[in-house]
C-alpha cells in the first residue's frame, strides 16, 4: 500500500530527528525533553502503532513503534537526568 510507505517515510524522518536528541542526552548526561512532553508522545505514538497494525500497515507500524521508543528513552533520561539539568 503506497500510504503504508508515505505514513513510514515520514516517521523515519522523525525517528532520524530524536537518534541525534536521544545520543546528545546520554553524551552529555541531561534530559533535554519535558517529561509531560516525552510521556504523552510516546503513548500516542504506541497508540498510533497499534493503529498501523490493526490496518495491517506493518512498515509504519514497525517504524512508529521505534520511534514511540526514542521518545520513551527521552523521557528515561528526563527521570534520570533531571537533577542534573536544574
Amino acid at each position: 500500500m503506497w500510504q503504508d510507505i508515505v505514513l513510514g517515510v515520514a516517521n523515519v524522518l522523525f525517528t532520524y530527528s530524536l537518534v541525534y536528541q536521544v545520543y546528545r542526552g546520554f553524551k552529555e548526561k541531561k534530559g533535554f525533553i519535558a517529561v509531560p512532553t516525552s510521556f504523552f508522545t510516546t503513548i500516542g505514538l504506541y497508540a498510533v502503532s497499534i493503529v498501523y497494525l490493526t490496518y495491517a500497515l506493518y512498515f509504519s507500524t514497525i517504524i512508529c513503534a521505534f520511534n514511540a521508543t526514542m521518545w520513551l528513552l527521552l523521557f528515561i533520561q528526563r527521570l534520570i537526568y533531571k537533577k542534573a539539568w536544574k
